[in-house]
This record gives structure tokens, sequence and C-alpha cells, in this order.
């Protein structure tokens, strides 16, 4: 049924119309409050019962065929039923619409509250029955609803784009991007509460920006729609961190909080694993709001496999100059025990005589290694061999102004050591070149930087040359 404009609709009346001729809406319309006006008196006159908000519009619904029109007419009334009948009857008085004969035939009067009863039994059925099978819950049970509830609502809107957020966006270095609200409401429940929605495949700007200033980490549904929404966030120009995904099949807003914590902790670099779980650099980090001792995060992760194998990083450089390495070699002191001979193959670590074998462990945290000041100083071609000795160890090396080595720290430690160190000139190392390390470097006054390959660099720094190896 069409709007009305009364508030009330106790009866509708019903009135089949034919027309020897072709006719249109208005003129049926206009021939009713024509044909009425003053049959009935002033009390019920069409025309000031619709002001009044006693008959709603009236509905007409025709069809041309054979040169005669036929239709039907719909009167919504909220006067009483007496009332109503006489105004159903005035209306087959009518008997000519502009210049055809017309001939109304009411067909029924309908009360439009039997309907409305119906509903309302029915309804009442179902709350019945649901009450009756629905037990009472246990005061803890009430206690999370309430706590549930509060976590929802601590939802905000976030930037020009007004996205569902958590309330601590703006306070956290570490954001994580969630596809839609509901996974937001999931991860608010679970205490993760610096989230955000992307609002699916569009990038915004809001995004955007937020990524150029915090540390993501996208979090994907295990669909179809995820690999979409990584690829248009990587295309738009979204600074992607690190990848977490949902199982095959499921989404976000479906986990639970042992399943949120665990892809999130399992999280994945974007260029080392752009697929998510499955990148072939999988490494287990620390996400906020779920800080736990560092003894039962060991316990959660599964034992690393032990390897003895020999250290070998042999150095272009220290293979060219090996007479001049030999003869800055110190000399054995005689107040300390004598030292045996070291494993031929270790490169510069041979010149520290305190030095032992030991284990390597794949997840172990290896310091920065110090190098002698006069460490022999490099050319740019020098570098690029020095990328060819660190194949494979996933190292890197730090530099200074004269091209004189001064350390050497695993691959996952360089951003945090670039950050702390100062008067570093160049920097190799065995792994791909990001646009976070890009512009850390460039802040920290580094000129020369060389890797493996470039990964997701939109933007070269100016004061910056990258050089990789396969080019």
């Amino acid at each position: 049924m069409a709007k009305t404009y009364i508030d009330t609709v106790k009866y509708l009346i019903y009135t089949n119309v034919e027309i020897g001729g072709l006719v249109e809406k208005p003129d049926v319309v206009g021939a009713i409050f024509g044909q009425t006006e003053g049959l009935l008196g002033d009390e019920l006159d069409l025309r000031d019962l619709q002001k009044n908000g006693r008959i709603g519009r009236i509905e007409v619904d025709l069809s041309g065929r054979d040169g005669k029109t036929t239709g039907v007419i719909k009167i919504p009334s909220s006067l009483d039923m007496v009332e109503t009948c006489i105004i159903a009857a005035a209306l087959e008085t009518v008997d000519r619409v502009g210049p055809c004969e017309a001939r109304l035939k009411i067909t029924k009067v309908e009360d439009t509250r039997n309907q409305k009863r119906k509903q309302l039994v029915d309804r009442a059925k179902l709350l019945l029955k649901n009450l009756l099978n629905t037990e009472i819950p246990e005061s803890k049970e009430i206690s999370q609803l309430v706590r549930d509830e509060v976590k929802t609502a601590e939802i905000v809107e976030y930037g020009q784009d007004r996205l569902p957020a958590g309330p601590t966006i703006d306070r956290s270095n570490e954001v994580v991007f969630v596809e839609g609200r509901a996974d937001v409401v999931n991860l608010l429940k679970n205490d993760v509460t610096n989230v955000i929605a992307i609002g699916g495949a569009k990038v915004t700007r809001t995004i955007v920006e937020l990524s150029k200033r915090k540390e993501v980490t996208l979090f994907l549904d295990g669909d179809r729609g995820g690999d979409i929404i990584l690829n248009e966030l990587a295309q738009g120009g979204v600074d992607i961190d690190f990848v977490s995904r949902a199982p095959a099949g499921l989404e976000v807003e479906e986990l639970t909080r042992k399943e949120l914590i665990k892809y999130l902790r399992n999280r994945s670099p974007y260029e080392a694993g752009p697929k998510g779980n499955k990148g072939p650099e999988r490494r287990t980090v620390e996400i906020p709001r779920f800080r736990q001792p560092e003894s039962a995060r060991e316990e959660e992760r599964p034992a690393p496999q032990r390897i003895i194998e020999p250290r070998v990083e042999p150095r272009a450089a220290e293979i060219r100059q090996e007479p001049a390495m030999i003869e800055r070699r110190p000399e054995p002191r005689p107040d300390l025990p004598r030292q045996e001979p070291r494993q031929q193959g270790r490169g510069r670590r041979r010149e520290a005589p305190e030095d032992v074998p030991r284990l390597i462990e794949p997840d172990a945290q290896e310091p920065a290694t110090a190098v002698p000041s006069d460490a022999p100083s490099l050319s740019k071609d020098d570098l690029m061999r020095e990328l060819e000795a660190l194949g494979n160890t996933l190292k890197a090396r730090f530099y200074n102004g004269s091209l004189q080595q001064v350390s050497e720290v695993p691959v996952r430690d360089v951003i945090k050591s670039l950050s702390e160190s100062r008067d570093v000139h160049a920097i190799v190392f065995d792994g791909i070149i990001t646009q976070r390390l890009a512009d850390l470097a460039s802040k920290q006054g580094v000129k020369l930087l060389i890797g493996l390959k470039i990964g997701n660099v939109n933007k070269v720094p100016e004061n910056i040359e990258i050089i990789t190896k396969n080019k």
C-alpha cells in the first residue's frame, strides 16, 4: 500500500472502475472530488476530510485497452465504520470521467486492523515460546554480556571518512587494519582496541595517512576477498608492514579470542609473505594489549630445531688483502693462555681471540658484532662483493663515512640498530629494502643502501642511493 499521509488507517475502500474511453489518473481523481462535492454535507466532504487527515491519498491504478479504461481505486480511511461505508457508497454515484461514461463498483471495505491483529497474535506466541524455553542466565553470564556491550560501545568514528575504530587508535604506535565493522566489534570484545576498519577494497585517504604514521598489521579474512583487498591497498599507496590471515573459509568476526591472539602473533612481514601466514619468513611478534611474560610466550612457540654448523662468512676484502690482515693480528700476550688456531673461513671474527664456537639457533637474538676501528676502507665495488659474501646469512653490516665496517647485526634488527646508531654512511644487508627502511636510513643520514632487491618502495628519498643485486 502506498503512503497515505494519515496517522492511522482503519479501513481501505476497494473500487473497480470501468470507463468508456481512454483517460488518465488525474481525470479519475478530479471526477471523484467534483461529483461528490456537497453530496454528503460539510462534515463528510472529501476535500475537507483529506485536509484534516481523515481520508488518505487516493490511489488509482488504470490500464487502457480497445478504447476503454479499467482499473482499481483504493481510498484509505481513518473514519469510523459507518462514515467509511457512507463515503464508499458515495463513490458509486460517479458516472462520468471527463467526456466518457464511467461505472464505479465497490468491491470491499477492508478492516486493516485484522491483519495487524493476526501479526500481533503470531508475535505474542513466538515471544511466549522463547520466554518458556529460555532460562534465566547466571550472574557470570550477565556480567560478561554487560562487559561485551560496554566494549562494543567504545567504537568511535575515525578520520574524515568516519571509519569504525577502537578508542586507542590515536594513542597506539601500532594499528590493526580489518575489513569491516563486525571485525572491529570482535576485536574490541577481546581487548584489542587499536583497530580500525578499512571499509572494503576502496582505499580511503584516512587509511593512507594513518599507515604513513604508524606500524600497520593488516588482518584479513581467509577468502578471495582478502586477496583482492590486499592487492588494492598495496597498489593504493598504503604502507603495510605485516599481514595476518584468518584460516581458509573463516572471517575475522568469527574467530575466538585464542584464535585472534594466535593469528595476530604469527603475522608475517608483507614483503616476505604477501599471502599472510603462509609467507616463507614467518616470525613470532608481540602485539599490543596481549603482553605476557617471556616464559609464557616461549612455552607457546614450537621449539626451534637446533643446528650445529660452522659459521662460514668469507669476505672479499679479507681475501684480497690477506697479507695486510695477517700483519694486523694482535701479538699473543705472555700473561694469557695460548689460544688454539681458529677454523678458516670465519671472516673478521678471527681477530677476536675471546670468541668461541656456539650453537646457531633460528630465533636466537644475536648482538651486534663490533669491528676493529682499523678495518680496511672499502670502495662501492667492494661493498657489492660484501653483499655476495653475506649471501644466505640474514646479516647486515654498517659502514662509516670512510667505508670502514663498524658493526654487524641480524637483518631482523636492522631497524632497531639503525635508529640507535649515528654516523652510518652505508648499509649492506642480505634482505629486501622496504619503504620504512629507506625512510629511516634517510633520516639517519645514510647515503648508500645495498640489498638483495627492493620491495614496496613508492618513493625513494632524494638524499640516499639504493643499489640492489637483482637490478
